[in-house]
């Protein structure tokens, strides 16, 4: 199995009581951290502007400004976004900005891509909040023009989304074809037929009923299509939350519950609940286990998120120690 970290940026109420002065030094240092292990194939930011899970005006730091500045000061770890939202920059500008980051990074940019979601920021943005269906077929086209600019240098496309005529891509991306598409989302009528269609990794839900389900989908879309299920790389998010023993989980538990009381007082006590819940949350024996049974699942990815990686990196280094080694 192969593994991704989050970097904290702020979105998840992760850079809470940090200094905005000392926001780079806490994510760069997690940054430089992964790259000089052999942990870690790969860093990830989301894609936001307004937190979640509620926009109450934290601290929510830009996906490319960060994935550029990660190109220019890592050396080995790859670099992802999960995911792009297409609709809020267009995709022709879109694809030059990932090929610019591939460049300065030695090839090193994974391109996470999904429909959009978060209706606030969309509309606070100005980009208004089109219909579910209509987002997903901007992702269609943007896609296609990605995939243009990024083999030929030059996209021509005459959508009901986007128009772009004769746009011109220099240099190319340094990986050939561009950086591997990672479509996000488990929309099965549309979203995993774009991904049967165009993609390199999915993610979707991380569960084992529903991954093994959104696995089914995706399969029946590439066999209608002609295309090797095999192909593709099927990965997932995980919320982590480990401890050498049961209660220093629960320890974990109430230190999320009492940070996200410093911002979200009414909703901490379910937030810390929902992170209880999660697959990944427990001794790394259990959580061994669990990662065993997605891995039978097909689960090849897992990117994992870590609620207290700007304050603690214990969480981090127990799970480096004790749980990858016996999945890899």
């Amino acid at each position: 199995m192969r593994f991704g970290m989050f970097v904290p940026q702020g979105w998840r109420q992760d850079l809470t009581g940090i200094e905005a002065r000392d926001h780079w030094q806490v994510m760069s240092g997690l940054a430089k951290h992964a790259d000089d292990g052999d942990v870690w194939e790969s860093i990830w930011v989301y894609d936001h502007f307004h937190a979640v899970p509620e926009p109450n005006g934290q601290a929510v730091h830009e996906a490319w400004s960060l994935i550029n500045a990660f190109a220019a000061s890592t050396s080995r770890v790859r670099l992802g976004q999960m995911c792009t939202c297409m609709a809020y920059r267009n995709p022709a500008y879109l694809a030059k900005v990932a090929a610019t980051a591939d460049v300065i990074s030695g090839g090193r940019v994974e391109m996470g891509i999904g429909a959009g979601w978060y209706e606030h920021e969309w509309r606070a943005y100005g980009y208004g909040f089109p219909t579910a269906g209509e987002r997903i077929a901007m992702l269609d086209e943007g896609v296609q023009i990605f995939k243009q600019l990024w083999t030929n240098g030059v996209a021509t496309l005459d959508g009901r989304h986007y128009q772009v005529d004769g746009a011109q891509l220099a240099p190319l991306p340094l990986q050939v074809d561009g950086p591997p598409l990672w479509i996000a989302g488990g929309g099965e009528r549309k979203t995993l037929r774009i991904a049967a269609e165009h993609a390199q990794y999915t993610n979707f839900d991380g569960t084992p009923e529903t991954f093994a389900h959104k696995s089914d989908v995706l399969r029946g879309h590439c066999d209608a299509i002609g295309r090797d299920f095999a192909e593709i790389t099927r990965s997932a998010n995980y919320n982590v939350v480990i401890g050498e023993t049961q209660a220093d989980v629960d320890d974990r538990i109430a230190w999320i519950e009492e940070h996200y009381a410093n911002t979200l007082p009414e909703r901490a006590p379910g937030i810390a609940e929902d992170f209880r819940k999660g697959p990944l949350v427990g001794t790394p024996e259990q959580i061994v286990e669990k990662l065993t049974e997605l891995q039978g699942l097909g689960l090849a990815y897992a990117i994992t998120y870590f609620a207290d990686a700007a304050y603690d990196r214990q969480s981090i280094e127990l799970f480096e120690t004790k749980v990858v080694p016996e999945l890899r």
